[in-house]
């Protein structure tokens, strides 16, 4: 099971970025969940970074976006995921 970072709108994509790298290094993988088109856009722009800020390391990312549900204060909600890993 891959660890989960969750992104809003306010997430720094450079913090998210380095996060990503760290866990991706670490696990492998990662799956972050954003909910709300400000918390997807900054979600592909930590995506683009991390693939800068790993690509020296010789590592190619894939991302592979899907619906998932989850629960926020007692209410389901639709977030869109994003599957990380290593190529």
């Amino acid at each position: 099971m891959p660890e989960v970072l969750k992104v809003s709108a306010d997430s720094k994509p450079k913090a998210v970025a380095g996060a990503l790298a760290a866990v991706l290094r670490e696990r492998g993988s990662v799956e972050l969940q954003a909910i709300g088109a400000g918390a997807v856009n900054q979600t592909v722009k930590a995506i683009a970074i991390t693939r800068g800020f790993v690509a020296p390391n010789g590592i190619d990312l894939v991302a592979i976006p899907a619906f998932t549900k989850v629960q926020i204060e007692g209410e389901e909600r639709t977030a869109i995921k994003f599957l990380v890993e290593k190529r």
